[in-house]
C-alpha cells in the first residue's frame, strides 16, 4: 500500500493492534453452550454472575448519586463543576431531564426495597427493570465503556470511513465510518450501537441527521437476544429464516425512513451547530479511498497520549453510568406500568387489526395486542403472544418485535438519555413507520415459510 511507506512500523502497528483487538472484543462471534454470544458480552456474564447479587443495589446508589449530583449543581452551581467540561456535561443538564433522573432514582430505591405502590416495584414493571435490564447494562457499559477507544481513538473509524463512504452515503445517507456502529449493533448488541453513535456525535463526527439515522435505524438487538425472543414463541427451528427476515425487513426500513419525516428534517450540522465543511468522500489525487483511509488512520492513532485514552475509558464509564442508567429507570418503569396495569396498548394495537386481516394473519385480533406494546419493551410482544395458536402468527410477532426496534425499556430510554437529538415524538413516529414499513414484509415471508 503505497500511503504505508510514509510510516514506520511501529505507528501501523499502533493503528493495527488496537483496533484489531476491539473488533475482537466487540465483533467476533463467540459459541456457548447458550447460543453465540461477543467476549465483551460474555465479560458482562461473568461479571453479573460474580457479583450479581449486588449490581442491583450498587445501580441504585449510582441513580441516587446522578439525581443529587444533578439537584445539587442546579441549585448552587458550584465553580469545579462548571470549570470542569466532563462535569458539566454530567450534571449541569436541562430541568426536563433533571426530573427524570429524580424520578429514576425513586423508583430504583422503591424497587430495590420493595417499598411503595406495588404497580412501580413489582417484578413486571420497575423490578424487573432493576434486577434484570440494570444488571445487564451496568457489566455491559463497564466493559463497553472501557474498550470502547479501541474502536474510537486508534484510527479504525477512519479507515473504514473512508473505505465505505461510497456504499453508506448513497444507501443509507451516512459516512462510511458508521459501518463500524452497524455492525456492533447487527453482531453485538444495540446498546453498544448506541453508545458508539453517541460518543461519535459528542465527537464531531457525526451530524445531528446522521446520528439519528444510526441509532434509530442500525441499533438492532444482539444475534443472542433474537434466539430468546423466537425460543418464547416455541419456534427455534425457524431461527434462520426468522433471522433472514429481520435482517430483509431491518435493510429495507434503513432505506427508506432516512429519506422521510422526522429523520429527514434533522439537520445535517454538528453538535456545535457547525455546516459540514468536508467529509470521507473528499479523496486526494493520486488516492484510492482504502489508501487514503489508511494513512488517516495511522495519522490519528499516532495522536493518541496513553493517559488521554484511559481518561476517555472511564470517563464513558460514568457518563453510561450516571447519564443513562436513570432514564432507562424512569421511562422504562412508567412504559411498564402502562402496558401492564392499563388496556392502553390494546386499545392502541384495535387499528392494526384491519392491516393484519388484509395480510391474512391468523388470531389478527390477538396479534394486534402486542404490536404496540413493543413500544414498552420488546420482550413483551413475545411473551404476550408465546399462546397463540397460528405459528404463523407467533413467527410474525417474533419478527416485527425485533424489527420494530425502538423500546423505551432499554433502546429508547437509551436514544433519550444520550446526547443523539432525537425525542420521544420522534421515538413514537419512526416505531410508528418501522411497523408499517416492516411488517408487510414479514408477512410476506411468513406465508412463504409456512
Amino acid at each position: 500500500m503505497q500511503s504505508a511507506n510514509k510510516f514506520s512500523l511501529s505507528s501501523i502497528l499502533l493503528f493495527i493492534i488496537p483496533s484489531l483487538i476491539g473488533l475482537a472484543f466487540f465483533m467476533v462471534p463467540l459459541p456457548t453452550e447458550d447460543g453465540v454470544t461477543i467476549p465483551i458480552a460474555l465479560l458482562s456474564d461473568s461479571l453479573q454472575g460474580w457479583i450479581g447479587d449486588y449490581i442491583p443495589a450498587i445501580m441504585t446508589y449510582l441513580i441516587i448519586a446522578a439525581a443529587l449530583g444533578t439537584v445539587i449543581v442546579k441549585l448552587f452551581r458550584p465553580a469545579f463543576v462548571r470549570k470542569s467540561a466532563f462535569l458539566a456535561t454530567l450534571f449541569d443538564i436541562s430541568t426536563v431531564w433533571a426530573v427524570i433522573r429524580v424520578i429514576g432514582a425513586i423508583f430504583a430505591f422503591m424497587a430495590l426495597y420493595q417499598v411503595g405502590p406495588e404497580i412501580i416495584h413489582s417484578d413486571v414493571t420497575g423490578g424487573l427493570l432493576l434486577n434484570d435490564l440494570l444488571a445487564i447494562l451496568f457489566s455491559t457499559f463497564l466493559f463497553a465503556g472501557l474498550l470502547l477507544p479501541l474502536l474510537l481513538n486508534f484510527g479504525l473509524l477512519e479507515f473504514v470511513g473512508y473505505s465505505l463512504t461510497k456504499i453508506m452515503r448513497p444507501l443509507f445517507k451516512l459516512p462510511g465510518r458508521s459501518s463500524v456502529d452497524c455492525l456492533a449493533s447487527w453482531l453485538g448488541d444495540g446498546t453498544i450501537g448506541v453508545l458508539l453513535t453517541s460518543k461519535q456525535y459528542e465527537q464531531g463526527y457525526y451530524t445531528k441527521k446522521e446520528a439519528s439515522i444510526v441509532g434509530t435505524a442500525f441499533s438492532v438487538v444482539s444475534v443472542t437476544f433474537c434466539l430468546v425472543v423466537i425460543s418464547q414463541v416455541g419456534l427455534e427451528r425457524y431461527f434462520i429464516p426468522f433471522y433472514v427476515t429481520v435482517i430483509v425487513s431491518g435493510i429495507i426500513a434503513a432505506l427508506i425512513l432516512p429519506r422521510i419525516y422526522p429523520l429527514a428534517n434533522k439537520g445535517d450540522t454538528f453538535i456545535n451547530d457547525d455546516e459540514r465543511k468536508g467529509d470521507e468522500e473528499s479523496i486526494p489525487s493520486g488516492y484510492s479511498p482504502i489508501s487514503y483511509g489508511f494513512e488517516q488512520a495511522v495519522v490519528q492513532a499516532k495522536k493518541n497520549k496513553p493517559s488521554e485514552v484511559v481518561s476517555d475509558s472511564f470517563r464513558n464509564v460514568f457518563d453510561m453510568w450516571l447519564g443513562v442508567a436513570p432514564v432507562v429507570m424512569a421511562l422504562g418503569t412508567i412504559a411498564l406500568v402502562i402496558a401492564e396495569y392499563t388496556p392502553v396498548f390494546q386499545w392502541l394495537g384495535v387499528p392494526f387489526i384491519p392491516l393484519l386481516e388484509l395480510l391474512q394473519i391468523p388470531s389478527a385480533a390477538a396479534a394486534s395486542e402486542t404490536i404496540m406494546v413493543g413500544f414498552a419493551d420488546m420482550f413483551l410482544p413475545a411473551i404476550i403472544g408465546a399462546d397463540i395458536e397460528s405459528e404463523l402468527t407467533r413467527f410474525v410477532i417474533a419478527c416485527l418485535s425485533v424489527s420494530q426496534l425502538v423500546y423505551m425499556s432499554e433502546m429508547g430510554g437509551l436514544l433519550l438519555g444520550s446526547k443523539i437529538p432525537v425525542n420521544l415524538k420522534d421515538l413514537i413516529i419512526i416505531f410508528l413507520l418501522r411497523t408499517l414499513i416492516t411488517l408487510p414484509i414479514i408477512a410476506a415471508a411468513a406465508h412463504l415459510i409456512f
